[in-house]
């Protein structure tokens, strides 16, 4: 076990010199941060999970067992990624022909959460709040409060910050059934009415 001042990580995990961790996080067993990956504070690491060069998660991003986190991904505050994730950051890639320098930038909105076993294929955003369900393999930008699932993923409806399915009547309004937050359906964009 090694516990430092403002974070912990287990005694099997690889922390490379350099690597920016904050306050409250937790890495554990068999994981690998890169040396310039940035990690916010009260992040969870699972079990046997990668965090490569300049990616960067914010504030309380939940990583599950068995993710690998690779250069170009950038995950806001509270972003749930759930077991055995992968993400990619480059679109055709060859083993005899090195890439590096063309590595895909994907962003993961605020509060986002995608299921496990999806595959974000890289460059293609995923808005705030947004779910992406078990086993879907996004393969394009996907709106702020969406759910999307499916091969390749296809948007079948919109979720509120808390995670339930939204019901919009014929005003376009809905309300989240646990936090009784309303929300507005414009032009097929949502925004969360702020009260």
């Amino acid at each position: 076990m090694s516990i430092h001042i403002d974070y912990y990580v287990h005694e099997t995990a690889v922390v490379d010199a350099g690597a920016t961790i904050g306050k409250g996080t937790r890495i554990w067993h068999f994981s690998h941060l890169m040396s310039s990956a940035v990690l916010g504070e009260g992040c969870n690491i699972g079990q046997n999970c990668f965090v490569g060069d300049k990616v960067v998660l914010g504030n309380n991003v939940k990583v599950q067992n068995n993710v690998s986190i690779y250069e170009g991904v950038t995950c806001a505050d509270d972003v749930f990624v759930g077991p055995s994730v992968v993400f990619t950051n480059v679109i055709n890639p060859r083993s005899a022909i090195n890439r590096k320098e063309q590595y895909l930038q994907t962003r993961i909105g605020k509060g986002a959460s995608i299921g496990a076993n999806a595959t974000i294929i890289c460059g293609n955003d995923i808005g705030a709040y947004a779910f992406i369900g078990a086993g879907a393999v996004v393969s394009k930008a996907v709106k702020a409060y969406a759910l999307v699932v499916g091969n390749p993923a296809k948007q079948i409806g919109w979720i509120s910050a808390y995670g339930h399915r939204l019901v919009f009547d014929e005003d376009q309004l809905a309300v989240c059934t646990e936090s009784k937050e309303q929300y507005s359906l414009i032009n097929n964009e949502v925004i969360r009415i702020e009260s």
